[in-house]
Formats: structure tokens, C-alpha cells, sequence
């Protein structure tokens, strides 16, 4: 098995940034998901009520961000380092984690059409991961984890699926990965729960499968919003920890992970 994509997000919920290799640190990948909007409650809006976000185009530069969308004129926004500090939550039903507000002048809640506001996860070390984790765990402002891998082989299984159904296949993008895996077994990624993953030279804890959204059934390219692929995970993947697609995994060393290297679960 080899890796076959790597990605970054780094506003939450925004389009994806391809690399050809990435910095693994504690919270995850190097500049994947340190900026989040958040309401007027400090609550992080996702594309699960808001698809809009998925036409976000990120590009990071030194100390900061260029944000474009076809629709507004670019935004560049400078890391607020100086900035006031908020504790916001990634969900309503998460723990509060420290960011600081950045200067959009109201550039987002114009483009969302709702109050929203963009913050800085200033200190990576600010947010803890609560399950399966050992002390020492960190995650950026991602839902849970600070990976989540998925392997080709699955989801061509799962496109299989939904020609079966009369159905249009499905991009591997809907899934929003942060690292995809090429030449596994379908489903591989189930048996590493608990295991130790080695992706290149870094290794990885296995910490939970991945339970899915609404994100999925969102074409990232356009934002329009299906059914699919949650109705087929429904009749086949409908397992104890919820509709799954990919594994969840938690850094235990940092280094930089590149297409092409070798994965390697521990036995």
C-alpha cells in the first residue's frame, strides 16, 4: 500500500489544497484546518448547514491567507497574531478551545449571507482530542481527529454499489481526506482500529473509523447538495460507530509524509 494523495483544508470547511507531501505535526497536517468561521455564538460554521464554504479557495502565504471565490474580491488576511482571543467551539456540544479573531471586515458574513467571523488557532497545543487519545494529543479545529484516511479501494467498492442502485459514482473528494491510500483491500482500513499505522516514516494510532455526515451528499467542486453516497452507507456500512467511511488517526511524531510512500499497519 502507498499513498496516493495528500490534502489540507486550512479554513474548515473550505476546498481542498492538494500536495505532493506534507509536515506532519501533533494537530495534524501543516496549515490543515488552523482558521475557522464561527456565528455570532462562537460556533463553527460547517457545510453541513452552510455548503457555500466548500467555494472557499485558500491559498496560504507568509503570515497569512488569500481567500477567492468567483463571487467577491479576494481577501487577504494576516495571521492576528496581535489579535483579541476567543474561546470558540468546533460544534455546539464541544469543549471551548482559544483562537483569535482576524480582520475580515465582514467579508465572510457578506459571502455566507448569515453573521460569521474568521478565527486563528494561534497555539496548535489549545485544543486536546477527547476520545481514544492519549495525554499529549492535540488536534487543530478539525471535527475530532487530527487525520482522516481513506483508502481507493473503498470507495470503488461503494461506487460498485451505487451503479448497482442506478446511481452516479462518487468522487473520493466528498469525503474530505486528509491522506488517500492506493493498492489496499477494500475495507482494509477497518482492520487497523487500535493499531499502529506507518505512513512513510511517521506512525500513526488508528483512533477511530470515521462516521459520516451530510458533507458527504455536498459536490465540493459546485456546493449543490445530493443524497448520495449517505444512502448507500446506510444499507451497507451502517456499522456500530455510525455510517463509515475512513479512519481517523493521531500522530505519535511528527515528519513529513509524501506521495508515494509506503503504508504499513502494524500487525
Amino acid at each position: 500500500m502507498r499513498i496516493s494523495s495528500l490534502h489540507t483544508y486550512p479554513i474548515k470547511g473550505s476546498h481542498r489544497n492538494d500536495h505532493d507531501e506534507a509536515l506532519v505535526e501533533r494537530q495534524g497536517l501543516a496549515g490543515d484546518r488552523r482558521w475557522i468561521v464561527v456565528d455570532a455564538a462562537g460556533v463553527g460554521i460547517t457545510q453541513r448547514e452552510t455548503p457555500l464554504l466548500s467555494q472557499l479557495d485558500v491559498t496560504p502565504v507568509e503570515g497569512g491567507l488569500v481567500v477567492r471565490t468567483a463571487t467577491m474580491p479576494d481577501l487577504h488576511v494576516a495571521e492576528p497574531v496581535d489579535g483579541p482571543k476567543e474561546f470558540v467551539r468546533v460544534f455546539s456540544n464541544k469543549p471551548p478551545a482559544p483562537a483569535r479573531i482576524a480582520a475580515d471586515d465582514g467579508w465572510f458574513a457578506t459571502f455566507l449571507g448569515r453573521p460569521a467571523r474568521l478565527l486563528w488557532q494561534e497555539d496548535p497545543a489549545g485544543r486536546p482530542v477527547v476520545n481514544n487519545s492519549q495525554e499529549g494529543d492535540r488536534v487543530s479545529m478539525a471535527d475530532g481527529y487530527p487525520l482522516l484516511v481513506t483508502t481507493e479501494a473503498s470507495l470503488s467498492t461503494l461506487n460498485d454499489w451505487l451503479v448497482q442502485e442506478g446511481e452516479e459514482p462518487v468522487p473520493m473528494t466528498r469525503f474530505r481526506p486528509n491522506v488517500v491510500v492506493r493498492d489496499a483491500e477494500p475495507w482494509a482500513e477497518d482492520d487497523w482500529r487500535g493499531h499502529v499505522v506507518h505512513l512513510g516514516g511517521v506512525s500513526f494510532r488508528a483512533a477511530k473509523p470515521c462516521a459520516r455526515c451530510l458533507v458527504t451528499t455536498i459536490d465540493q467542486e459546485t456546493g449543490v447538495k445530493g443524497r448520495q453516497p449517505l444512502r448507500i452507507l446506510g444499507k451497507y456500512r451502517n456499522l456500530p460507530d455510525g455510517l463509515i467511511f475512513g479512519m481517523n488517526l493521531i500522530p505519535d511524531a511528527t515528519g513529513t509524509i509524501r506521495v508515494g510512500d509506503r503504508v504499513t499497519p502494524a500487525s
